[in-house]
C-alpha cells in the first residue's frame, strides 16, 4: 500500500502516516544507501507523501500546520530507523521553516507549496575557511543590476547536488563586516552549482558535500528578509529549529541502536550455556546504562518543543533558547555515541559486522562534529554560565 493509498483509508492520520513512510521506505532501505552512499530518494519521497515534509508549512501553502513538538516528534522516529534520512529531513524542515518566519507571502507560494511532494530545501552556510564557525562567512553577494551574483564555496551543505532549493547564507554586497549577512533561497537548478564527491565515515547517504556557487544569479525576489538582517535570521530562523530537530535525530540513533541491541541479546543463547546474552549481568549493566541516559532525552525534548512553539505563537525571539536547545544537541549527541557503543559491546561480532549497529555506531560519531560541534558548544555554554559573551561575529561581543 503507498502512502496516497494508506491516506484514503478511513481513519488513518497523521502520525499513521508518518509511521508507514518510515517503516515502508526509510527503514527498509537504510542499509543498502549506507552501504553505497546512495542518496534516500525512496525514503524522502515517503515522507513527503505522507504530508511530513511539510509539516510546518500551514495548511493554505499545503502543509499540516502542526508544530514543533510534532516536527522534532517526527525527527526523533525518523533518527531511530536512520540517521541519513533524519539530517535530510531536519535541514529541509529547517529550510521551510525560515521561509515560514521570513519569507514574504510570494515565496511562501513559490517555495513552500511543493514542499509537500517534490521539493526538497536544505541549509548550504558553512565554508572552508571557517571549519566548525559555520555562522562565519567569508563570500559576499555581488550586485547584478536589482538582482544579485554568487559566487562561493560552502564546505557542508546537506543534500548536496539533490535539493530543489538552497537556503544560503553570505556576506551582504558592500557588506561593512562579518556580522553584515543576507540570505538567499537560491533554485537548485541554476546554472552554476556545483556538488562536489561525498565519502564519509558515517550519515554516507545525507551527501553533506561541498558546494560552489560559480556566478550563480538569484532574483531580487529571493532574498530572504532584507540585506543585513542575516544575523537576526542565524539566532531565531536558523538556530532554533535545526538545534532541536538536530538533537531529536540523535536521540533516534540512540533510542534505535539500543532497541537492536537488546533485540539482539535476548534472542541470541550460547549453546554451550543454554543461556542468552540478556541473561548475563555484565550484559545488563552495559543496556541499562545506556536506557537510563537515552530516557533523559524525550521530557527535554518535549519541553523545549513546547516552549518553542509558544515563542512562535508569541511572536518572541526563539533565540530565547539558545542555549538550553545547545546543551540539547551536547548531551543527545554523546547519548547516541554511548548508546552505540555499548550496543557494539553486548553483540560482539553481530553489531561489529555491516549492519544497523555498525552503521549506528559510525552514524554517531557526526553529532560530535556537527556545528556546532560539542567542543565549541560547551565552551558556549561555559561562557553563558559566567556571563561572557559567545563573541561568534565580534571579539568582546554577541
Amino acid at each position: 500500500m503507498t502512502g496516497t493509498a494508506l491516506a484514503r483509508v478511513s481513519g488513518v492520520n497523521d502520525d499513521d502516516r508518518l509511521q508507514f513512510a518510515i517503516d515502508s521506505a526509510v527503514r527498509v532501505h537504510a542499509d543498502r544507501n549506507d552501504r553505497e552512499s546512495r542518496f534516500p530518494t525512496e525514503s524522502i519521497a515517503a515522507l513527503a507523501e505522507s504530508g511530513w515534509t511539510g509539516v510546518l508549512n500551514a495548511a493554505h501553502h499545503g502543509g499540516l500546520g502542526l508544530g514543533l513538538v510534532d516536527f522534532a516528534e517526527a525527527s526523533y522516529r525518523i533518527g531511530q530507523a536512520d540517521a541519513s534520512t533524519g539530517l535530510i529531513y531536519v535541514m529541509h524542515v529547517g529550510a521551510a521553516q525560515t521561509i515560514n518566519l521570513y519569507g514574504t507571502e510570494d515565496q511562501k507560494e513559490r517555495w513552500l507549496r511543493d514542499t509537500r511532494g517534490a521539493a526538497l530545501g536544505t541549509y548550504s552556510c558553512s565554508e572552508r575557511a571557517t571549519g566548525g564557525h559555520w555562522w562565519f562567512n567569508f563570500s559576499q553577494a555581488a550586485r547584478d543590476g536589482a538582482d544579485y551574483l554568487i559566487n562561493a564555496e560552502k564546505s557542508f551543505t546537506t543534500s548536496a547536488g539533490h535539493a530543489d532549493f538552497y537556503i544560503l547564507q553570505t556576506r551582504s554586497p558592500e557588506a561593512r563586516d562579518q556580522g553584515d549577512i543576507t540570505f538567499f533561497i537560491v533554485d537548485g537548478k541554476a546554472p552554476g552549482i556545483v556538488p562536489g564527491p561525498w565519502s564519509a565515515l558515517g550519515v554516507r547517504a545525507n551527501h553533506s558535500g561541498a558546494l560552489r556557487y560559480d556566478g550563480v544569479k538569484v532574483q531580487a525576489r529571493d532574498r530572504l528578509g532584507a540585506e543585513n538582517q542575516g544575523k537576526e535570521i542565524i539566532y531565531n530562523g536558523l538556530s532554533p529549529v535545526y538545534l532541536i530537530g538536530l538533537g531529536a535525530v540523535w536521540e533516534g540513533v540512540a533510542r534505535g541502536v539500543l532497541d537492536r541491541a537488546i533485540t539482539h541479546t535476548q534472542g541470541f543463547v550460547h549453546k554451550d550455556k543454554n543461556r542468552s546474552l540478556s541473561e548475563y549481568q555484565a550484559i545488563r549493566q552495559e543496556i541499562a546504562k545506556a536506557k537510563v541516559l537515552a530516557e533523559s532525552l524525550g521530557p527535554w525534548r518535549r519541553h523545549l518543543a513546547t516552549q518553542l512553539d509558544a515563542l512562535w505563537a508569541a511572536g518572541k525571539p526563539q533565540s530565547e533558547l539558545l542555549i538550553a536547545l545547545t546543551e540539547f544537541k551536547v548531551h543527545a549527541a554523546e547519548v547516541a555515541n554511548t548508546a552505540a557503543a555499548a550496543a557494539l559491546t553486548v553483540t560482539g561480532g553481530y553489531g561489529y559486522s555491516s549492519g544497523p549497529i555498525e552503521r549506528a555506531f559510525r552514524d554517531a560519531r557526526a553529532a560530535i562534529a556537527m556545528g556546532p560541534s560539542n567542543v565549541i558548544a560547551r565552551d558556549w555554554i561555559g561562557k553563558s554560565v559566567f556571563g561572557q559573551p559567545l563573541e561568534l561575529f565580534y571579539e568582546g561581543g554577541e
